[in-house]
């Protein structure tokens, strides 16, 4: 018997990758229901019509909207909080939209759950809240801070539990760089790279899905936690996808790649763990669990409490993590499903044009 046993779970943004990559996980469990939740009526349609199976019961809502939050809660055991606006461009030109969905939204999620009595919360996050210079990692960021405060507040042994995990990219989600290039490579186009020295953590939907686990089995209010990753310069995983799809057609692997310059709000490397969350951070083999600052609001006691190892401990990120080779890089590929399915290694679980997890 699992601990899903005849629970609810609710995911917010549950038509997302990270959604379907739960569902894939779950359906076949011992659980009684997942609750999807989500404002695009157009992805739920898809989503239903897919999978037919009556442990998915649908809600359309807007984690902005406090009453709609209200409306799914009842009943809950658990959440998975994925209900974010994510794409750096686009919260870079619309920040105030960030705020309202990633921090406000989620704040609502989180006073819902707490008066609805849910056992469990796990909020998701990115590495762009780590030391962030774009509005969407600073809208992260808060959301880290609103979730760990609450979690804090309610302290052990509370009937609700909140903690948050924070993991870099998950290779070909929506919206991500991997489809956007295999497109380019297919469609005879050049490759365009916004700086080929470019460094990103490696992560499947699974190692995702992986990660959040971990934190709903072993999380305490206010932790955090980050699951170790590789991670992969841009050139290497350009080369990787023309290799990769040589065996398709032999020309893909001569696709020319075209620097275009790095986008708005771009690090040229991403940082999972900061040195000031390093200094306690507790390792736990292939993650990181880093608990909440207990200390409070009392600066005397602040100041004199400092710690002198922080200036000496250094980040936990893209550049200094284990750095995968071409190989190292294609074999990781493999275990994309749509990359799979457009090799004929396995069966196709979606139409051809739909390159994402």
């Amino acid at each position: 018997m699992s601990i899903f046993k005849d629970k609810v779970l609710l995911i917010t943004g549950g038509t997302g990758s990270f959604g379907n990559a739960v569902l894939r996980r779950f359906l076949d469990s011992d659980i009684r229901e997942i609750r999807i939740f989500s404002r695009d009526e157009k992805k739920q349609d898809d989503m239903r019509h897919a999978l037919q199976n009556p442990k998915v019961k649908f809600y359309i809502g807007d984690v902005r909207n406090r009453q709609s939050v209200d409306n799914v809660m009842p009943g809950v055991d658990y959440i998975f909080s994925a209900a974010a606006l994510k794409q750096v461009p686009s919260c870079e030109f619309f920040p105030m939209e960030a705020v309202r969905t990633n921090v406000e939204g989620t704040n609502n999620v989180l006073e819902s759950a707490i008066a609805h009595g849910v056992k469990n919360v796990v909020v998701l996050s990115t590495d762009k809240a780590a030391y962030p210079i774009n509005a969407m990692g600073i809208s992260k960021a808060m959301m880290e801070k609103v979730a760990i405060a609450k979690g804090r507040s309610l302290g052990k042994n509370a009937a609700t539990t909140i903690c948050c995990t924070r993991y870099g990219n998950v290779m070909a989600s929506r919206g991500s760089v991997i489809p956007l290039w295999v497109d380019q490579i297919m469609e005879g186009k050049p490759i365009t790279i916004t700086d080929p020295n470019m460094t990103r953590f490696m992560m499947t939907l699974d190692d995702a899905v992986d990660l959040v686990m971990y934190a709903f089995e072993h999380g305490e209010n206010g932790d955090l936690f980050v699951q170790k990753a590789p991670a992969a310069t841009l050139t290497t995983l350009a080369e990787a996808l023309k290799q990769t799809y040589a065996k398709l057609r032999p020309e893909y692997g001569n696709t020319e790649v075209k620097v275009i310059g790095t986008r708005h709000g771009e690090k040229l490397y991403e940082t999972l763990v900061t040195r000031e969350e390093m200094a306690k951070a507790i390792d736990c083999g292939n993650y990181f669990r880093i608990p909440c600052d207990t200390r409070d609001l009392n600066y005397d006691k602040f100041f004199t409490e400092g710690n002198d190892e922080i200036s000496r401990i250094e980040d936990y990120h893209s550049h200094n993590t284990r750095r995968l080779d071409v190989e190292g890089m294609k074999e990781l590929l493999l275990k994309l499903r749509f990359i799979r399915e457009d090799l004929g290694l396995q069966p196709r679980a979606k139409a051809k044009e739909i390159r994402s997890e």
